[in-house]
């Protein structure tokens, strides 16, 4: 193997499916929905929201770094769920971060939103009760900050950055965090993502553009669970969620040298922009983004087992993805699964959630199914829609597309 190669050592997540990852794995293998009524705020009458994939609560007491006192001035949701699956990650891992490791570690997680809730407390402040901003309003705001918070929490001083390209921002950390390691320029990176953008004008602006779920007009009410609901028929658009994804890096040389279990590798990577249109994706360069981390992994087409699909639900999107799929592997696109089926879309940070998940599958030879799948005649693939399927898995390709025209595509591959 390749010593700058990048492995996996570790990761965690939370999502709307739970806040321990062996449960949110067994929800997911048992097509089980996280999405649920929306109660992060009251709901004013009209809002054109209702239902969101919302994280459960978990105790911060066995955690010293999420007590109140630490916690006090961090009011965003981001920061303390980020920490948790940093430090979860690196207990999973084995990993210590000493004085002689930390200059060699990079930070390159991320998020898509950032702490927007801050900006939104303090307008409020100003406006209802004439009072300036909280000192911390900005620095919960700023989106590169919950990565220096990874940074202290960890005592990783080596490069760090915040790789954002919206809805595949998890992917795009995971990429620049293997580009460092095989650079030379670290032998670990703290990749992935946090989002929690259940705030008031993000949800419904969200409903403004068509984006979020909207129930078809005149149409029997239908359960929550049933509204995300990517390639099927009927599909009408994604449920907003939230969640937090950590993966962790390191050079196969560095992971030999201290123990550390190498679970799969980061094969190939593509990152494309498509320079077409704010929202709507390019088929031409979303195609090449797939097609290139196919070749950067040196796996032809008929090497990969199984591909986990950005796969949103909305028409436009799922069906771009399709062609492009097509147009890479045929007649012979292997199983596609869609996370967001049963998460929602947690923006930036779904791409990192699904990447743990996709890994699980390597592991354990299992695919999630694609719940709530009706067929559509215009897309024709294999979604694993009859249930969790047993498949032994090499190598698994995983798809981000993001507002802006950003795509980044992984191989992943197993190692043992």
């Amino acid at each position: 193997m390749n010593d700058r190669r990048a492995v996996v050592i570790g990761y965690d997540m939370v999502s709307p499916l739970g806040t321990d990852l062996e449960d949110q794995w067994r929800r997911a293998l048992a097509g089980e929905s996280g999405v649920g009524p929306l109660t992060r705020f009251p709901l004013p009458e009209g809002f054109p929201v209702t239902i969101a994939g919302q994280v459960p609560d978990f105790d911060p007491a066995p955690y010293p770094f999420l007590s109140p006192r630490q916690m006090a001035n961090w009011t965003s949701p981001i920061y303390p769920h980020a920490l948790l699956v940093v430090h979860r990650a690196l207990a999973r891992s084995g990993l210590a971060i000493t004085p002689d490791v930390a200059p060699r570690v990079a930070v390159t997680f991320s998020s898509a939103v950032g702490g927007q809730d801050a900006v939104l407390a303090a307008d409020r402040r100003m406006r209802g009760e004439g009072k300036l901003p909280h000192p911390f309003s900005n620095p919960n705001a700023c989106i590169n900050m919950v990565g220096g918070k990874v940074s202290m929490l960890t005592g990783a001083t080596g490069p760090i950055t915040a790789s954002i390209t919206a809805c595949a921002t998890g992917v795009s950390s995971l990429i620049v965090g293997a580009m460092l390691i095989a650079l030379g320029r670290a032998d670990v990176a703290i990749c992935g993502a946090v989002d929690f953008c259940l705030v008031e004008p993000i949800v419904a602006g969200f409903a403004t553009m068509n984006g979020a779920f909207a129930p078809k007009p005149g149409a029997p009410p239908e359960a929550p669970a049933r509204a995300s609901r990517p390639f099927a028929a009927g599909r009408r658009g994604f449920v907003v969620a939230e969640g937090a994804g950590c993966i962790l890096l390191a050079a196969a040389e560095f992971a030999r040298a201290h123990g550390l279990e190498a679970r799969a590798a980061v094969a190939g990577w593509g990152m494309t922009s498509d320079a077409h249109h704010f929202v709507a994706p390019n088929l031409a360069t979303v195609t090449r983004c797939v097609a290139e981390a196919l070749a950067d992994a040196g796996v032809k087409p008929g090497g990969i087992a199984a591909v986990n699909a950005h796969g949103t639900s909305t028409r436009v999107g799922d069906q771009v993805e399709h062609d492009a799929l097509r147009a890479v592997f045929g007649e012979a696109v292997p199983p596609v699964t869609a996370n967001k089926s049963m998460t929602g879309h947690a923006m930036g940070a779904s791409s990192a959630i699904e990447t743990i998940l996709a890994l699980e599958g390597l592991r354990r030879g299992w695919l999630p199914p694609t719940i709530n799948h009706v067929p559509d005649p215009a897309i024709r693939l294999d979604c694993v829609a009859d249930g969790a399927r047993r498949l032994d898995q090499t190598f698994v390709l995983k798809n981000a597309f993001g507002f802006g025209g950003c795509n980044a595509c992984v191989v992943l591959e197993r190692l043992r």
